[in-house]
């Protein structure tokens, strides 16, 4: 009896790894589709925007801004997933900033965008 409790608490933590190994993945799948689209500059200007904003985490949260790129809760509209959050991100840095490269060049004069 000990050892059945035993394998399927071994199945079940395999399990639930996987699923954040799935969920990990798919993840950075996202993110990798939202830049594949942008130049060299761009990609690496979103990328380090979003270190400084979040450390890389969709889940980041400060006050009223929520998220990889600390976007305003407003802006999401209750949609808080990966896909959301980048496409959101790129709409709003294109009629803001034109690109991310002006973006970061925002940010950093004015440690916001």
């Amino acid at each position: 009896m000990l050892i059945k409790k035993f394998v399927y608490s071994i199945l079940a933590t395999v399990s639930m790894f996987g699923a954040f190994v799935a969920t990990s993945e798919a993840t950075q799948q996202t993110a990798s589709a939202a830049t594949s689209n942008l130049s060299k500059s761009d990609a690496a200007a979103k990328k380090w925007i979003a270190w400084r904003e979040s450390k890389n985490s969709y889940t980041a949260r400060n006050g009223k801004y929520y998220g990889k790129y600390q976007l305003g809760v407003g802006l999401l509209h209750g949609n808080y997933s990966a896909a959301n959050q980048e496409k959101v991100a790129d709409n709003y840095v294109l009629s803001r900033y034109g690109s991310w490269t002006n973006a970061k060049r925002h940010w950093l004069s004015h440690n916001w965008y």
